[in-house]
């Protein structure tokens, strides 16, 4: 049986979304356990959340630092393999500098950071230390996004013309940063968050997402960033035209501010021959339009889609997987590429699929472009 990988977590304790969603994502595969972590950002917080969670009071430490010290302080052996970053934007620089400094391997939310010189200074120490990094664009991982990536790859329709991603999300129609809501309240501070608010937290998603299905290359976009919220401080809605190099065009679409929407994430692709379209609220179909033919519904699970596909479903058509498993299969392909290295072999590609750190550092010069052109009263800016 292969040996699980040990993993440390910075972030996620008590009161924590996503780092409950990462840790069950990591459990789901048995590829990696939870043996460290620096949980909170008070001690108290952070030793009682380790505690929750099982963790040796002599790896259960009260901040990063002391976390890093330590592993380092430890043989290799028994030493952490990878460490999962989950706290708010403004610790991700200082936290995955340091622990990819110390050859350990980093899996880091996004967006990665605040700004293109911390992303390329990541860059820069990750070429150094020759340390595996991932980005959680956890909808990169949803085996239907995978067979929608293949289809464009193979020519299924025809040369891409135009993108359209809409993601639409409800929760922040009113100033919710007022109550005691944590998600709120950071996501909606800019020394936290950073320059961006719904651009960041969800834009960014989509932006990743029409990188990883089409591999079109930014050439240029027009931004319009809105407030809605009196009070706010950071932008609720985004509305964004693209130019791609090669002539396709965009639109893309993010806010926090449509009242009764959940988590409406849209990718619609629009090529020569043919038109995929996916929806993250139903994630195990993809739409297939061919200019010669009639629609078809692929479906997950089914015998006749791609490798990339196949190897991200876990269960049977019909028995639905979703967000936890697109985040688990972000994480198996991390960990491949961390066996081959262990190993001294090469990764396998379809096994080692994974959002990058250049992915994440091009996330952040998107977010910035966007608040550049929108700064400029929506003039068109170079990428």
């Amino acid at each position: 049986m292969t040996k699980k990988l040990r993993y440390a977590m910075v972030g996620g304790g008590q009161g924590a979304f996503i780092g409950a969603v990462h840790r069950k994502a990591l459990a789901i595969d048995g590829q990696a356990e939870l043996v460290a972590g620096a949980l909170a950002s008070t001690p108290e917080r952070a030793r009682a959340s380790g505690r929750e969670l099982g963790l040796a009071d002599d790896r259960n430490h009260a901040d990063w630092q002391a976390l890093l010290d330590d592993e380092l302080a430890r043989s290799a052996d028994e030493r952490v393999d990878f460490v999962s970053i989950v706290t708010p934007n403004h610790l991700h620089h200082p936290v995955a500098k340091a622990f990819a400094e110390a050859g350990i391997h980093v899996v880091c939310d996004k967006p990665l950071v605040h700004t293109s010189e911390q992303a390329e200074d990541l860059l820069r120490t990750v070429e150094r230390s020759g340390s595996v990094f991932g980005v959680t664009y956890n909808y990169s991982g949803y085996p239907m996004v995978r067979e929608a990536r293949a289809l464009v790859a193979a020519g299924a329709i025809g040369e891409v013309r135009k993108v359209v991603v809409e993601y639409h999300q409800g929760w922040l129609a009113t100033k919710l940063e007022g109550s005691d809501n944590k998600q709120a309240g950071w996501r909606t501070d800019p020394a936290r968050s950073g320059a961006a608010g719904a651009l960041g937290d969800i834009g960014s998603h989509a932006e990743n997402l029409v990188a990883t299905v089409t591999g079109l290359e930014l050439e240029s976009l027009c931004a319009d960033l809105g407030t809605f919220v009196a009070g706010r401080q950071l932008d609720d809605d985004a509305s964004l035209l693209l130019r791609f190099k090669g002539g396709a065009r965009g639109v893309l679409m993010a806010t926090q501010i449509a009242v009764g929407c959940e988590n409406d994430l849209r990718l619609r692709v629009f090529g020569s021959t043919g038109t995929l379209d996916w929806r993250q609220e139903q994630p195990d179909t993809l739409v297939h339009a061919p200019i010669d033919g009639p629609r078809r519904l692929l479906t997950r699970g089914s015998p006749w889609l791609g490798e990339s596909a196949r190897l991200a479903t876990r269960l049977p058509a019909g028995h639905p997987e979703a967000f936890i498993e697109a985040f688990a299969n972000v994480y198996l392909g991390v960990i491949a590429r961390i066996r081959a290295l262990q190993q001294g072999v090469a990764p396998e590609p379809l096994h080692a699929d994974h959002p990058t750190l250049a992915d994440g550092a091009r996330g952040v010069r998107f977010i910035e472009k966007a608040l550049q052109s929108a700064a400029s009263t929506q003039k068109w800016t170079a990428f």
